[in-house]
């Protein structure tokens, strides 16, 4: 063999090891993420060839699926009343993938999570019938919110505050996830995107705002927890007007002629004083308040529920000024409805936070379990004693103070008010809040609640956390109860 015929073997030799070691390349390392890719069409095919899992409330599935003709994504998603739960089950579109309890437990939903495979279909890659989620939602709870929310921009939570369990939960204004389930719904799609008022962000969850008054709870627990003042009918050193440290700006309070002058925290409370709060607010010092705000839940990167919850937010870095300000819910505090939620639930469970979560279980096609999720998981926020202190002050809130539209007969009910500035000089609508719990004087039966409304369309003037916020609650409270 001469010289150029054996260099062309050579050569060709080594390009045929090359194309075995690529073509085993491909086959043993990167064929799960070529099956994985989302660009893969095969894998959507896959999903939508057989009817998917349900997501369930109380029982019944408010998720379906639907044959479809002509197209080879056999079956699409369907939603029962749509509007009323997709800020609990999220999306699930041929199109735009999948969001909330639809992506979280996508693998359970289409049948390819292993956890429902047996021996034999782990090794054949055989698709399984698909698994459920079952949810902790209360129907009544949820149409309760819904329907008073209406048309107003705004959201709300309920839980059980010794559970943890979610309730319910309400983003509004909401939309039909089955509007998008296709892949010829590009123009509802892009509707949704272009509406001003956000109807695909979940305002519950992922909508962090100012807490304005209703972040006091968080305050008189932090006095109390520290000793500043030893109950809540202890009064306060609290000049009326208050001068916010190291500055010449006057906090005014929103009733000139409340008694606020050195008020007792429980008056405090049923007033709503801003000077009260400001001046416990920089006597404490943020380092103090920002530790209680922690084990209330704020500041946690990692909320689940199992949706992930956005950060509620209280800052450091700042001034003695800034800090009196943050007492009142302003300057860079924010919370999410849920948040808020785990204040008053926290306060009504004796001082400890249960673990909120809205899925109780994930089962599989045959009905077994394939995931728990424990009721109670608890820890300690604050001693018993300021919790039940704090319980009493609310209930004076709602009985002869300024959260008297969240009164139901029969029930113990407790909550604060709040009205957060919104804008530059609070140029814009103010946000409304409310916060509460109620509990039947005869079953023992409890919820917590947080309510906010961005926007109701109602005159400035108008705007209120008992005019607009406190009514939703009071129904949903109502629901939770069997009232």
């Amino acid at each position: 063999m001469n010289k150029t015929i054996r260099r062309a073997s050579v050569f060709c030799l080594l390009m045929v090891l090359a194309l075995l070691v690529r073509a085993t390349w491909v086959q043993a390392y990167e064929a799960r993420a070529l099956a994985d890719d989302e660009h893969n069409r095969r894998n959507t095919i896959a999903q939508y060839a057989q009817p998917l899992g349900n997501i369930i409330v109380a029982g019944s599935p408010v998720t379906g699926s639907k044959e479809t003709h002509g197209d080879d994504l056999r079956y699409k998603r369907t939603y029962t009343q749509g509007e009323l739960y997709a800020s609990v089950t999220g999306y699930s579109s041929q199109a735009y993938g999948a969001t909330q309890l639809e992506g979280i437990y996508g693998d359970v939903l289409d049948g390819t999570d292993d956890r429902l495979k047996n021996p034999a279909d782990l090794i054949t890659g055989e698709r399984t019938a698909p698994g459920d989620v079952l949810t902790t939602i209360d129907p009544d709870v949820q149409k309760a919110a819904f329907e008073a929310l209406g048309d107003d921009r705004g959201a709300a939570v309920a839980m059980d505050p010794e559970s943890g369990r979610i309730l319910g939960m309400v983003s509004s204004p909401s939309y039909d996830p089955s509007d998008i389930s296709g892949t010829g719904d590009g123009d509802a799609w892009q509707k949704l995107l272009d509406d001003e008022s956000k109807p695909m962000v979940n305002r519950a969850l992922r909508q962090p705002l100012p807490p304005g008054s209703t972040f006091k709870l968080v305050v008189a627990s932090a006095a109390l927890e520290n000793g500043l003042y030893g109950s809540v009918d202890e009064p306060t050193d609290s000049p009326d007007p208050y001068t916010l440290p190291g500055t010449s700006t006057v906090l005014s309070n929103e009733n000139p002629s409340a008694p606020c002058e050195n008020a007792t925290l429980r008056t405090a409370l049923q007033y709503s004083c801003n000077n009260v709060f400001a001046k416990v607010a920089a006597d404490l010092g943020q380092d103090k308040l920002k530790a209680m705000a922690d084990a209330f839940g704020f500041d946690t990167e990692e909320l689940d529920v199992p949706v992930r919850a956005s950060q509620s937010v209280y800052p450091t870095g700042m001034d003695k000024a800034q800090t009196a300000l943050t007492g009142i819910g302003q300057f860079e505090v924010t919370a999410t409805p849920m948040q808020m939620a785990m204040v008053s639930a926290a306060l009504a469970n004796g001082g400890e936070l249960a673990s909120p979560h809205m899925v109780s279980q994930v089962t599989g096609g045959d009905g077994s379990t394939l995931q728990e999720f424990p009721d109670g998981e608890s820890e300690r926020v604050v001693k018993e004693s300021t919790a039940e202190q704090l319980r009493s002050a609310m209930v004076t809130v709602v009985d002869e103070g300024t959260g008297s539209n969240a009164t139901i007969d029969g029930a113990e009910v407790g909550g604060k008010t709040g009205t957060a500035q919104n804008g530059v000089d609070n140029s814009n609508t103010p946000y409304a809040w409310f916060t509460s719990y109620a509990k039947d004087d005869s079953t023992g039966k409890q919820v917590a609640v947080a309510v906010v409304v961005e926007d109701s369309g109602a005159a400035r003037s108008e705007v209120s956390g008992n005019g607009l916020a406190a009514p939703v609650a009071q129904k949903m409270m109502k629901a939770a109860l069997g009232r």
